[in-house]
């Protein structure tokens, strides 16, 4: 059941998290603390399922995959860690609980954030069951799609894009490096470490493309739909910022049609596949149904 390997994954991702966290030298405690409340403050985990429900399926060990999911969060959270700034989208609030940089200060806030970005190459980097050359294209996966190419530059597309009208066209590159990026790493981590073949390759980033867009898509419509409390964080902040969103350009209608379109895109790249990916495709379901 999806909800159940949700909930399994999530606990084994923070476990992992926590014991890593834990095992660093304490250079500050201040520093440590604002790093472990980034990263551990909640969340759905989506990436880190990914790693785990996409390398089960093509029997990768759970055990092997532990490492590619923390490392992927701890991207991930520092992501969140630096958006949530005054200089960037000035959030005072994440998952219902105070940014970092509230609970904290906006400089441990950008050190804790660096922390974390650096931890995710050490921890992929450490001794493994992995072979040099396995280890080598996870990091460069995982660097690719955080950078310039990947994240970051989708963040920079979307600061640049605030009170602007963009086209279609440029939202969705927009959240193909912003959000898709990682998403589709996390899958390609998966399937670095099963060795996949070219067909796997190709039909799972396919799928991976989908759902990261499809994420996106969703999050919009959230925005327009839920509430603070719901969200567990400021509601309409993509309206009160000035930011072009699925809804603004195609209606609430209209994006929820091209999340149903995306939801099938994914599905039918699973369908050429030699595996059991239901778990997956219900990820994929979940991806455009869930209300948080």
């Amino acid at each position: 059941m999806l909800s159940d390997a949700i909930t399994r994954y999530q606990q084994r991702v923070n476990q992992h998290l926590t014991s890593l966290l834990d095992q660093l030298a304490t250079t500050d405690a201040t520093l440590k603390a604002a790093m472990k409340h980034g990263v551990l403050l909640g969340g759905k985990r989506v990436r880190p399922f990914l790693v785990y429900a996409v390398g089960d399926m093509l029997g990768v060990p759970l055990h092997k995959l532990d490492n590619c999911a923390a490392a992927i969060e701890c991207i991930h959270a520092y992501s969140l860690i630096h958006d949530d700034l005054p200089a960037m989208d000035d959030d005072a609030l994440r998952r219902g609980q105070p940014t970092v940089h509230v609970a904290y200060d906006e400089a441990t806030a950008i050190l804790a954030g660096d922390g974390l970005q650096s931890l995710a190459f050490d921890i992929l980097t450490a001794p493994s069951e992995f072979s040099a050359e396995q280890q080598l294209a996870m990091v460069r996966s995982l660097a690719q799609a955080a950078g310039y190419s990947g994240m970051c530059g989708g963040q920079a597309l979307d600061m640049a894009a605030t009170d602007k009208q963009i086209s279609l066209d440029e939202l969705t590159q927009l959240h193909r490096l912003k959000t898709g990026a990682l998403i589709q790493c996390a899958v390609e981590l998966a399937v670095i470490a099963a060795a996949g073949d070219e067909l796997t390759q190709s039909k799972l980033r396919q799928y991976a493309v989908a759902i990261g867009l499809a994420f996106q898509v969703q999050d919009d419509i959230l925005d327009v739909t839920s509430s603070t409390e719901v969200l567990g964080k400021p509601q309409g902040s993509d309206t009160k910022s000035n930011k072009s969103t699925y809804p603004r350009l195609l209606g609430l209608d209209g994006a929820k049609a091209t999340a149903e379109q995306l939801l099938q895109d994914a599905l039918s790249a699973l369908s050429d596949l030699p595996y059991n990916s239901q778990l997956i495709a219900e990820f994929a379901r979940y991806i455009i149904e869930r209300r948080v």
